[in-house]
């Protein structure tokens, strides 16, 4: 599928939650695209923000027309007339429903994406902007990973790319639930270990760059602001700490933080992103605490920040170019869309 030049890229996002919503903005933000609706089920505050934002309204099935209509929203009609209006649709509706989705998709001669709680079998290819933009061009579709792999793939591909990876085994310390779904669920006053080791995060880093010689582990914890890493890493030889942070700093979706800028913890990271006047306090960036930051040899040790709710939406912007062929070089659309973003502008 060809765009037409000059009109942008035309972007539906079916499912106007946590990641879409955010999805929706971002796109809003960038000057070769823009979106013609999101579509949800749902009646209640969220589809009203949609409107307010200017994003036409549509139900994602009969039902949800019917109860969207009857509690005053301006349906603009189903999911399958906004699906006409689209060259790309993001599908950002809960885990397993996209799987279901994609036959419609398919049947219109959609290009499509979905996110990371789907399989990578739904589309054959997870993609990460930085590590296989490439191998997503002009495709049907593709697969951004969570927000955990997001960041694996990253930071190791950063190293990867400095040659000073040969391999890496992480401990993952996950948030219990999203944020605004806290009251709903979670866990309080203990801690769930994933029982399986390696944890999913990183065979799946490797569904995107296969030669990652990387094993994670991973342990549910009570609090819903974010994702905390531990990595251990043996590198193709002797390093300086300052090769390895400048190594790290090549990447503009890599944040360097202090603690001894007063950014010790989860929330006072948050809280600096709320200052900056991020939208909603997301943090794009994987936020790498540098004065932590280890070496020993041919040893490296650190720790970062994961804002589950924001790290992938750069990357669906990115996928957007990659499969619409709006953009060719994976660097040039990063570039792109962090100058929309704000990206790669962590005061410290």
């Amino acid at each position: 599928m060809e765009i037409e030049m000059g009109k942008g890229i035309r972007v539906a996002v079916n499912g106007y939650g946590v990641i879409g919503k955010r999805v929706a903005d971002a796109v809003a933000q960038q000057i070769d695209m823009h979106v013609v609706g999101v579509a949800d089920v749902v009646a209640d505050w969220r589809p009203r923000v949609a409107l307010e934002r200017g994003f036409s309204l549509f139900a994602a099935t009969p039902e949800a027309d019917q109860t969207m209509r009857s509690a005053g929203l301006q349906v603009t009609g189903t999911l399958e007339q906004l699906l006409t209006r689209a060259d790309v649709v993001v599908d950002c509706t809960p885990k397993r429903i996209a799987a279901k989705n994609v036959d419609i998709y398919r049947q219109l001669g959609l290009k499509f994406i979905v996110q990371g709680g789907e399989k990578h079998a739904v589309t054959g290819h997870s993609f990460v902007a930085e590590a296989n933009y490439a191998s997503a061009l002009g495709r049907d579709a593709t697969r951004v990973v969570s927000c955990n792999t997001t960041s694996v793939v990253r930071t190791l591909g950063a190293l990867k790319r400095a040659g000073l990876l040969r391999k890496a085994r992480g401990t993952l310390l996950r948030r219990a639930t999203d944020p605004w779904e806290s009251h709903e669920g979670g866990i309080m006053n203990t801690l769930v270990p994933e029982p399986e080791i390696p944890s999913h995060q990183g065979p799946d880093a490797q569904t995107v760059d296969s030669d990652l010689d990387v094993v994670t582990m991973a342990v549910k914890v009570p609090e819903t602001l974010a994702h905390l890493h531990y990595w251990s890493v043996e590198m193709t030889r002797a390093a300086s700490t300052e090769e390895v942070l400048a190594a790290l700093r090549a990447s503009t979706r890599i944040a360097l933080i202090r603690y001894a800028d007063g950014l010790p913890s989860l929330n006072a990271v948050k809280e600096l992103m709320a200052d900056v006047r991020r939208p909603r306090g997301d943090l794009y960036e994987v936020a790498l605490w540098e004065d932590m930051l280890k070496v020993q040899g041919t040893e490296l040790f650190y720790a970062y920040m994961v804002d589950n709710q924001a790290i992938v939406v750069p990357e669906t912007v990115d996928a957007i170019r990659a499969l619409t062929r709006c953009e060719v070089e994976g660097t040039d659309s990063i570039t792109r869309t962090d100058a929309a973003m704000g990206i790669g502008k962590v005061a410290r």
